[in-house]
């Protein structure tokens, strides 16, 4: 696996998802509860930062039309989305400034081919 610091924990909200650039790859880095997860920042219905939109429910909304997708999976759990979007390997490391977040974008936790 090749991981890479995306960002230090205590950037991450617990109410919306985190945008940050790890290897070729927009990610979104989100929260629920102590979890963290990774997933393309990108609604698979259309070409919209999913980390723009609001996490609640261990999933992420597509502020545009209002899709929602499992941090978990990353499956669509309401239309117009019908295709998961690539979820991410992570880590959380103590670290010297804290606990860091890290992504490993050279694979797939679900199979999914990113964009």
């Amino acid at each position: 696996m090749s991981f890479e610091r995306a960002c230090a924990l205590s950037d991450v909200p617990t109410d919306e998802a985190l945008a940050v650039t790890v290897g070729a790859y927009d990610v979104a880095v989100a929260r629920n509860g102590d979890e963290v997860y990774a997933l393309q920042d990108l609604c698979s219905h259309a070409a919209v930062s999913l980390s723009e939109g609001e996490v609640a429910d261990c999933s992420v909304e597509c502020w545009l039309h209002g899709s929602r997708f499992d941090l978990r999976t990353g499956k669509p759990t309401g239309l117009p989305a019908t295709e998961p979007v690539a979820t991410f390997p992570v880590e959380v490391r103590e670290g010297p400034d804290g606990p860091s977040v890290y992504v490993d974008t050279t694979t797939t936790l679900n199979g999914v081919t990113p964009s």
